[in-house]
């Protein structure tokens, strides 16, 4: 990167075009998939490419946020290497379930639109199996937010000790992360509940959508470069 500001402005860029992607993917799949299994189908049959775009923008939604990831390790670094490191990784591995996951969308659409699957099953059965699919990749999005969630704890304590990015967004993605793992544990285990996590989603939107938009328009300055000690924490270079 050529300088601190370009790399926090690059981050932002990429983060705010990552959430872009995730809300449109998420759009797309809601015109189709509903709770009606009849209707779900006749949805996907009628507007397979829908689902495909979908399927393609989630895809790139998770290289985008990785990339978002990398330019912010670039960033970030400096104030403490291993805590940067531990949530690229953890990162990677949330991109690398969301990506897998997305498979679930193209077996829906298969089981759907093959000929041999309707002349081997009936159409209820049918229904049935592109259903399954598709709660199995809700279930596997949700799989995801245990990495999603738990990135967000060293972000946030780097973010706080960087002293060129507001502390207060460093505290709102702590509790982004708690937010996260709380929505994770209500889905699977009080999922007629899903209200509850509607609070901590929203302080979600405003930490990560916040950090994207001061990282695009106030950036970091330019001045006061840094370098490692031995622990991996952050030292004036002279």
């Amino acid at each position: 990167m050529s300088s601190p500001r370009v790399t926090a402005r690059l981050a932002g860029g990429l983060y705010l075009t990552y959430i872009a992607a995730t809300a449109l993917a998420t759009y797309l799949r809601s015109t189709l998939i509903n709770g009606n299994a009849a209707s779900t189908a006749q949805n996907i049959v009628a507007n397979s490419w829908v689902l495909r775009v979908a399927f393609v923008t989630d895809v790139a939604s998770g290289v985008l946020f990785f990339l978002a990831a990398w330019t912010l390790f670039v960033l970030l670094r400096p104030v403490n290497a291993n805590y940067a490191l531990a949530f690229l990784l953890l990162n990677l591995a949330g991109v690398v379930v969301q990506c897998t996951n997305t498979l679930n969308l193209l077996a829906a659409l298969q089981v759907l639109t093959d000929s041999s699957y309707q002349t081997a099953f009936s159409a209820d059965q049918v229904q049935a199996m592109a259903m399954n699919d598709l709660h199995l990749y809700n279930n596997g999005f949700m799989i995801a937010q245990i990495f999603f969630g738990t990135w967000l704890f060293p972000l946030g304590y780097l973010v706080y000790k960087s002293r060129f990015l507001p502390r207060v967004i460093g505290l709102l993605l702590l509790v982004d992360g708690l937010a996260v793992l709380f929505w994770f544990s209500q889905y699977f285990l009080l999922p007629s509940y899903s209200v509850l996590s509607d609070p901590g989603l929203a302080v979600s939107f405003i930490a990560e959508f916040g950090l994207a938009v001061w990282l695009l328009v106030k950036a970091v300055p330019d001045t006061g470069r840094f370098s490692l000690d031995q622990g991996g924490t952050r030292e004036p270079a002279g």
